[in-house]
């Protein structure tokens, strides 16, 4: 296991690597990655949800109401306990990125 201190940063940084992040997390944010530090969240489950939000969003019509920006990692809970709740595939993980730009 990784130390707190890391987890938290390397997690953060995923999080603004998503596309309709902020430029920088907020203090909510780095509270919640040490919430999810203390839970035993691993990053490859964060990954998984940041990975699931990103395809979802891509993949919806944008008409009629195009998704707002992404303003807090509290966003990705409810994905993070569906991934918890059934962990996707190494095969399905890689068939997403496939089909993400960039």
């Amino acid at each position: 296991m990784i130390p707190q201190n890391e987890y938290i940063t390397r997690l953060l940084q995923l999080y603004l690597q998503q596309s309709n992040t902020p430029n920088r997390f907020s203090r909510y944010d780095r509270k919640l990655a040490e919430h999810l530090f203390n839970q035993g969240v691993s990053l490859d489950e964060m990954k998984a949800a940041f990975l699931l939000a990103s395809a979802r969003r891509a993949a919806r019509n944008p008409n009629p109401f195009p998704l707002g920006p992404i303003r807090s990692l509290y966003y990705f809970l409810p994905i993070l306990q569906e991934v918890q709740l059934n962990k996707p595939s190494d095969g399905y993980l890689n068939y997403l990125k496939s089909k993400l730009p960039g």
